[in-house]
């Protein structure tokens, strides 16, 4: 028996071990080249002590609490000298990647397919033998290189890992070195290469009710996070709210149908910004955010979106007088 175990270092960089059965983490890491913080390994300094943020583990006794106080350990702190995990596990590493001696890893691939979805939305999927070991957290994004050139663009996972393929959703921009190269030159077969995972925008352990805002593109981490979701199901409601500015940038709604069938709790809303749109629905994300959604504060809110959308959030969010449990985001700019 053993347990993957992911550690999200403060640079952005995410790496994935392997925990055996009765193997405590730091030995682990180490033993596969990840040298995280550590001392002492006996549970005194302190040293090793990291957030767990999703999983369960057996901290065991053998420490002392000015290593790891009662309040320390209530709030998800861990010890990764003592830490034996029992289930699948993330951690956030308090030190850079870099500090930690370990690097992005880079994997090869080929297009697989890539389309239009819309007159600003393309739809890129890769595979590959490599991409049978690529592991990341729903949310995460890596950074692809443009054929041809020596530059790379950010883009979150709108999928998880089938097989060794991965797709993602990327918009569409004017003039765009990525983007003209997907619309103008890309075949099925083309080589490509990805670096990562990076990001602290993932899916964390769902302990409450959840709403997505998804702006544009941004609506790509939110359909991997909802395939995570629709895997195990959730014992709270899940909402998502998907804002576009005009109705021929709406895409993936069927996908979107499909999740709400197979998620029970999971709804969602659809809004297009444009005064002349035909859309039901029109406005602004924040237009269709209501009380039940918020419930309170005592809801997790995750968002992916141009700096615009989080700002308006925000304001919102003050002028409600709600602060979230949780308020997890992403912003994105459009890369030429």
């Amino acid at each position: 028996m053993s347990y993957k175990v992911a550690l999200n270092f403060e640079d952005g960089v995410t790496r994935f071990i392997e925990v055996d059965g009765g193997e405590t983490v730091a030995d682990a890491s180490y033993r596969q080249g990840i040298n995280i913080p550590l001392d002492c390994r006996d549970g005194a300094c302190g040293a090793c002590k990291c957030l767990a943020e999703s999983g369960r583990y057996d901290l065991g006794e053998n420490y002392i609490e000015d290593a790891l106080s009662e309040e320390e350990k209530a709030a998800g702190l861990v010890l990764t000298c003592q830490m034996r995990p029992e289930s699948d596990c993330v951690l956030r590493i308090p030190a850079s990647s870099e500090v930690c001696k370990t690097e992005q890893a880079s994997y090869a691939a080929v297009i697989s397919d890539v389309r239009a979805l819309s007159p600003s939305v393309i739809s890129l999927s890769i595979k590959g033998d490599s991409l049978v070991r690529l592991s990341f957290l729903p949310g995460q994004y890596v950074n692809l290189e443009v054929p041809g050139s020596d530059q790379t663009r950010a883009y979150s996972f709108s999928s998880m890992p089938h097989d060794g393929e991965v797709s993602f959703l990327i918009r569409n921009v004017p003039g765009g070195l990525m983007s003209g190269y997907l619309s103008q030159q890309a075949r099925a077969g083309d080589p490509m290469t990805l670096t990562g995972p990076l990001g602290s925008f993932y899916l964390r352990e769902i302990r409450r009710p959840l709403l997505m805002l998804a702006g544009g593109t941004g609506l790509a981490p939110f359909t991997a996070m909802l395939e995570k979701i629709a895997e195990g199901g959730s014992a709270h409601p899940v909402h998502l709210i998907y804002g576009v500015t005009h109705d021929a940038d709406l895409v993936e709604m069927d996908r979107l149908q499909e999740f709400a069938a197979r998620i029970p709790g999971f709804t969602f809303t659809a809004c297009v910004a444009s005064p002349e749109s035909s859309y039901p629905h029109k406005g602004y994300v924040t237009q269709h955010i209501e009380p039940r959604h918020l419930n309170d504060g005592e809801v997790d809110i995750y968002l992916c979106g141009p700096p615009p959308m989080v700002e308006a959030v925000n304001k919102f969010l003050r002028e409600q007088g709600i602060q979230p449990a949780n308020f997890h985001y992403e912003k994105f700019a459009a890369s030429v």
